[in-house]
C-alpha cells in the first residue's frame, strides 16, 4: 500500500465541513437528543469530543431516537472519511504538484485542487466529480 503524503493527509484531516449536511447532522443529533442534553449533558461545554463523553457516560438512559441520531451521525462521519480517503488516494500527486504550498485546513487544500481542475490527472479529475451520496 502506498504511503500518504503530508498533503494528502492534511486533505482527510483538514476540511472544516465534509459535506453541505454537516450542520444538518448535527442539528438533527441536538433535536433528537434535546432532552438527554438537557437532563444530563446541560453543564457540558460542547467541543473536543465532550459531548460525546457525556452521551457515553449516560449511554444506558439514551432514548431510541437520540441513540438512532448518534448513529446516523457516525454513518455520515464514516461516509465523509471514505469520501476524504478515496479523494486523497486519487489525488496524491496531484495535491503535490498543485497545493503543496497550501496552509492545510478549513477545506483550502480542495479548493486548491477544484481551482486547478483543468489540470487535474484523470484519476483525481474523477474522484473529484463523484455526486455526494
Amino acid at each position: 500500500m502506498k504511503i500518504l503524503t503530508a498533503s494528502a493527509v492534511g486533505l482527510i484531516l483538514g476540511v472544516a465541513t465534509f459535506s453541505a449536511s454537516a450542520e444538518d447532522v448535527v442539528d438533527h443529533v441536538i433535536n433528537n437528543c434535546a432532552t438527554e442534553i438537557e437532563s444530563y449533558c446541560s453543564q457540558v461545554m460542547p467541543g473536543e469530543g465532550r459531548m460525546m463523553a457525556c452521551f457515553y457516560a449516560h449511554e444506558d438512559k439514551l432514548s431510541g431516537e437520540c441513540v438512532g441520531a448518534l448513529w446516523d451521525a457516525a454513518e455520515a462521519l464514516e461516509e465523509a472519511v471514505n469520501t476524504f480517503v478515496d479523494i486523497a488516494v486519487a489525488c496524491e500527486t496531484d495535491i503535490d504538484q498543485f497545493c503543496g504550498d497550501i496552509e492545510m485546513g478549513e477545506g483550502r487544500i480542495l479548493r486548491c485542487l477544484e481551482s486547478s481542475a483543468d489540470s487535474l490527472s484523470e484519476g483525481c479529475a474523477a474522484e473529484l466529480a463523484k455526486p455526494e451520496e
